[in-house]
């Protein structure tokens, strides 16, 4: 096996949400670094272009254009939009996410829990449901919905988020069933805290940093730069025979027990 050539995306086009900053973008990165042209999406366009241009920088292929996941129309311009820049399309990342409750479960409004679903889980529905009919032209493809070690077991008061996470990985069992005789693979990512913008009060509350990095057992929060290989992996050929999966990363936390204190 030329296990190089295993990991290679040249002649590939990937979509990735939620890519103007942190994980997202750290994709994004890995995956034109490894030859794909790659479609960027978040809801700031001028995040989006900084990225584009790091990318275009190294050599490589990037689309930066503006989508909310919570409008299927915009979805759908998005994915027509690459398709007509880049020809197809192969590889898509769910990696859009929002958390706007930090507290006890039951303190938490209908408001929020209607963003955090949508935007968590049906955005990650309705982005599949955009740009399956375009890997299925091309005789398959690869989705990657970044999901959490939140969605494996509740998190100290991040219990909507928990649940949306845990919905992730349910939805993603369930496309990986639906989508195996198209020749579309459907895994998971679930990360521990990694140190973003979207986890900065995890980490930078001294009280919290603490008693997280006292319940991983490597005993430090994640990079971005951790997460990479493992989505390359599960966007190349080298996964072609895993479907349904889920991919911890985490530094130990969850076999260990969650921060629930």
């Amino acid at each position: 096996m030329n296990a190089r050539a295993h990991l290679d995306l040249t002649g590939k086009v990937a979509l990735i949400t939620g890519a103007s900053r942190g994980i997202g973008e750290a994709i994004a990165l890995a995956f034109s670094e490894a030859g794909a042209k790659v479609a960027i999406s978040s809801r700031k366009q001028g995040l989006l272009d900084r990225v584009a241009a790091t990318i275009e920088a190294q050599g490589g292929e990037a689309l930066a254009l503006a989508a909310h996941t919570g409008e299927m129309a915009a979805i759908n311009t998005l994915v027509a939009q690459t398709v007509e820049r880049f020809g197809g399309l192969d590889i898509a990342v769910n990696n859009a996410a929002t958390n706007p409750h930090f507290g006890p479960l039951l303190t938490a409004d209908e408001g929020q829990w209607a963003k955090i679903l949508d935007v968590n889980v049906v955005g990650y529905f309705r982005v599949a449901q955009a740009v399956v009919p375009e890997m299925r032209k091309r005789g398959g493809g690869k989705m990657i919905n970044i999901a959490s070690v939140a969605g494996l077991k509740p998190m100290l008061a991040m219990g909507v988020y928990s649940v949306s996470k845990a919905a992730v990985l349910m939805l993603t069992q369930v496309l990986a069933q639906e989508l195996a005789e198209h020749n579309i693979q459907v895994n998971a990512i679930a990360p521990g805290v990694i140190k973003t913008r979207f986890s900065s009060l995890l980490w930078r509350t001294e009280s919290i940093a603490q008693n997280i990095q006292a319940a991983t057992p490597l005993g430090r929060f994640g990079e971005v730069d951790d997460l990479t290989a493992a989505a390359l992996y599960l966007a190349s050929p080298a996964s072609d025979f895993m479907t349904g999966g889920v991919m911890v990363i985490d530094g130990g936390m969850s076999v260990a027990g969650l921060m629930t204190q």
